[in-house]
């Protein structure tokens, strides 16, 4: 075996780039550039290679695009197969959480709140739902999971990751993949790489250094690949100056040479670029289409700017995974049934697990006694049912209850729970009297090949804030207000990856809104509606000052009925488009203010995507953190608000104060960038790194969460052997409840490395349940991976000895145990 091989198998045996510390001080480095071609092929067999030397160039390249599906169940994508030679068509599905097609699925919580029970076990499980629905739902590729980290708290995918530390992000990524792989579905790590905002995309140059791009992002990628991702998805943005999808130190010099990966490479669906350049570098697949992998890849190859070896070599990396998966045997491994049942109880086991309970002033959680008797409950999101977020990540459901029946039912026969709506989302009728000529607002109707149109006049009678809202069925209508369009159907995916509770009606009309300030008296109002194929339906409401201030001051009204109040907060996050304020949006401070003044005993519920910033928190008497449940999300919050189960979550990103205070605040730089480019200047310093480098203390930090019971940690050892640190101590549940914690283990720098290093990082953790009174013993392995740092000149890693410390506590800042050891090579 050669030198370089030997190297490969290492890797891959501890995590990809993560390399043995003994490797690393032995003076042993990763090769700068790829090996030869062939050394780049997987291990295929002889039917992968029987299949390839009969494929003609034409169907070479088929295999190698995207195509319309002719059966389609509404899946992301579709690459044909040659069915001459016994190749089989591949469907390639969403996914981040739950299988998107057009028939229901379990519609798991979002990957950010199964990250939130830190336990790779539960992200297993996670991944075997998603496996066996999506065999079950006809389809062959999973687009996920997503592993980018959480850099930016406006991030609008940060729902569909894990979170802002790599350690954690990495152990969860894996975890993930193997259960869904386990059912025989093939997993699609995304997306490759430095993917961590949707402003600016499909364009954005993101400038890192070697150091961070190792150390940070790219560390649950190489999780994922040793955990035998099938394939990997390259993203849309630059990074260095090169498209990911084009980038050959990414695909080939990182992935393929560093790492040992033996699947394909896809791209994100348009994020395609070239042909000549996209190929060679090491891209295996454009999707959806064949803009540069279909006629223009085949005219390159004939004119000789590709030499055939490198569609020959795509070719294999697909099919050497489809005969992993059993796909290339002469028939399609049987599909499994869907079990609903079985996916609804995981869904609500891991909602229940994530749940993170940020603040609970003298024990207004659980409710109990008068305040689970009397309970007024507020918000949209309280009689709504917040499943998951917008874009990719949307599943349509078995079933979802809203909060609101959920507490209901749990308060039982004997309790009052009153609801008031307290910001409305879907607007009130317009007065007849304020349009002339009138006409029917709340459902206006158009035949099939029909057009309505309106010219009249809309009166204010006063100066106001209008939040005009349309509903509609087909193509939205187009109103004109004083000649503006209110409703103008945008480029670019945030217009076709809508939110996922704000987009929609409760009878599943279309939604849109513009606010504006109207000013008192008339204004000129034209409407034309086009009933296409199937006819039309749609409402225009408004919101207004005097709207609103009427839903507030019932709320106030229920909330002082009361004795607790639950007052339900959201936040929809999608694809395509980033938050612009960490803030609650719309008038839900003010909301929450007023609840709060007329009952501190408000627990308030948080339906957000990410970090929220809450300038109300010290008006609240408890905060609990439930992101997006998922189906069974209203059982869950139900669960935890009664004290059925503990609150089992705790925070995988930090939570800042406001919108200036933190990694990107004030540098545009960062983000969303300057002219292009972006920059990870914050280098190794990412999350709560930032934080502790910087002395800027969160609102909330990383690994935060409350639990019902108390915790106590005492006689803390370290023990060094050569795998890394094993480091014990004894957890006690000091509470007269039986709980759930995750104890959490940090080591500081090393005194040897002459590099930037950050103050501690996450070194790992036990997600552990103790009854009342229960004191056990517990030792987490500390591997020489996290106790590694990346060397630039060696392009490896590099085992950082010396004497350094060791802190055991509830989150990243909450130390309870201290100690100092020596690590040595």
């Amino acid at each position: 075996m050669s030198d370089t091989v030997s190297r490969r198998s290492a890797l891959r045996l501890l995590g990809g780039a993560i390399a043995v510390a003994t490797a690393a001080t032995s003076g042993l480095t990763l090769p700068a550039h790829a090996a030869a071609l062939d050394r780049q092929d997987p291990s295929a067999g002889p039917l992968v290679e029987g299949l390839a030397g009969k494929l003609t160039l034409d169907e070479k390249i088929s295999l190698l695009h995207g195509a319309t599906d002719p059966d389609s169940l509404g899946q992301a994508g579709y690459v044909p197969g040659v069915p001459r030679l016994g190749i089989p068509p591949l469907r390639l599905a969403d996914g981040p959480a739950g299988v998107r097609v057009t028939r229901h699925a379990t519609a798991l919580p979002a990957p950010v709140l199964l990250a939130s029970a830190f336990d790779p076990g539960l992200a297993r499980r996670y991944g075997q739902v998603i496996g066996r629905e999506g065999r079950a739902l006809g389809q062959d590729v999973l687009l996920s999971p997503m592993v980018n980290l959480i850099r930016t708290p406006y991030g609008g995918r940060n729902f569909e990751t894990f979170s802002e530390d790599p350690l954690l992000a990495s152990d969860l990524v894996a975890a993930e993949i193997k259960g869904i792989q386990g059912e025989g579905l093939i997993a699609t790590v995304k997306h490759f790489a430095m993917n961590n905002q949707e402003k600016d995309r499909m364009s954005i140059d993101v400038r890192v250094d070697e150091r961070t791009m190792h150390e940070v992002e790219l560390r649950g990628f190489a999780a994922a690949v040793a955990a035998r991702t099938g394939a990997v998805m390259g993203a849309y943005n630059k990074v260095n100056g090169t498209f990911a999808c084009e980038n050959k130190t990414l695909l080939s010099d990182i992935l393929r040479a560093q790492w040992g990966f033996e699947g394909w490479v896809m791209t994100d669906w348009f994020a395609a670029h070239s042909t000549v350049a996209a190929i060679t570098a090491g891209l295996d697949m454009e999707m959806p289409g064949g803009t540069y992998f279909d006629a223009a890849l085949k005219k390159a190859v004939q004119d000789g700017s590709v030499p055939e070896k490198y569609v020959d070599r795509a070719v294999r990396r697909i099919l050497a995974v489809m005969h992993r998966f059993g796909l290339l045997d002469g028939k399609v491994p049987p599909r499994p049934g869907r079990d609903p049942k079985a996916g609804a109880a995981v869904a609500l086991e891991i909602a229940k697990a994530g749940a993170t309970l940020l603040r609970n002033e003298h024990h207004a959680l659980p409710l109990t006694g008068a305040g689970a008797r009397s309970i007024a409950v507020v918000g949209p999101t309280g009689s709504l049912p917040f499943v998951s977020g917008g874009g990719s990540a949307h599943v349509v459901p078995d079933h979802a209850g809203s909060p609101l029946d959920a507490i209901k039912s749990r308060a039982g026969q004997g309790a009052h729970v009153s609801y008031a709506l307290g910001e409305d989302l879907f607007g009130k009728a317009i007065p007849a009297g304020a349009l002339s000529p009138a006409f029917t607002t709340e459902g206006q109707g158009v035949g099939a090949g029909k057009t309505w149109t309106y010219d009249g006049t809309l009166t204010a009678e006063d100066a106001d804030e209008w939040t005009f809202v349309i509903h509609y069925s087909g193509e939205r209508p187009k109103v004109l207000l004083d000649g503006e369009d209110l409703f103008p159907v945008l480029p670019g995916y945030g217009e076709y990856f809508s939110g996922g509770l704000v987009s929609a009606a409760p009878d599943g009309l279309a939604v849109r809104r513009k606010a504006l300030d109207l000013a008192k008296g008339a204004h000129k109002l034209q409407i034309t509606a086009k009933g296409g194929d199937g006819g039309q339906l749609f409402r225009l409401r408004r919101i207004t000052g005097a709207t609103r201030a009427q839903d507030v001051a019932e709320a106030v009204q229920a909330a002082r009925a009361a004795h607790s109040v639950v007052l339900f907060a959201y936040e929809d996050a999608t694809e395509g488009l980033d938050r612009t304020t960490i803030a609650l949006p719309g008038h839900q401070t003010r909301l929450i203010e007023a609840v709060t003044a007329a009952n501190p005993r408000t627990t308030v519920v948080l339906n957000t995507s990410s970090s929220t910033s809450m300038p109300w928190l010290k008006r609240t008497a408890a905060v609990l953190q439930m992101y997006y449940p998922g189906q069974e999300g209203a059982a869950a919050t139900a669960a935890v608000l009664f004290g059925d189960c503990d609150p089992g979550g705790r925070l995988t990103q930090s939570f800042a104060a406001d919108d200036d205070h933190h990694q990107v605040a004030g540098d545009p730089r960062r983000y969303p960038g300057v002219d292009g480019t972006e920059e990870y200047s914050e280098g190794i310093h990412a999350g709560y790194r930032w934080y502790d480098a910087e002395g800027v203390r969160p609102l909330f930090p990383f690994g935060h969460g409350l639990s019902y019971t108390s915790f106590a940690y005492d006689d803390l050892r370290v023990h060094r052997h050569k795998h890394g640190l094993d480091v014990s101590f004894t957890v006690r549940n000091t509470g007269r409840r039986d709980g759930i914690d995750v104890a959490q283990v940090y080591v500081g720098p090393s005194p040897d490395l002459r590099l930037d290093q950050a103050v501690r990082v996450l070194g790992g953790y036990r997600r552990l349940f103790l009854r009342a009174g229960e004191r056990r013993r517990i030792t987490v392995r500390v591997e020489n991976s996290t106790l590694s740092s990346w060397d630039v000149k060696r392009h490896g890693w590099v085992l950082g000895t010396g004497r350094r410390t060791v802190w055991v506590g509830a989150s990243s800042r909450d130390l309870r145990l201290r100690t100092n050891t020596e690590v040595f090579a």
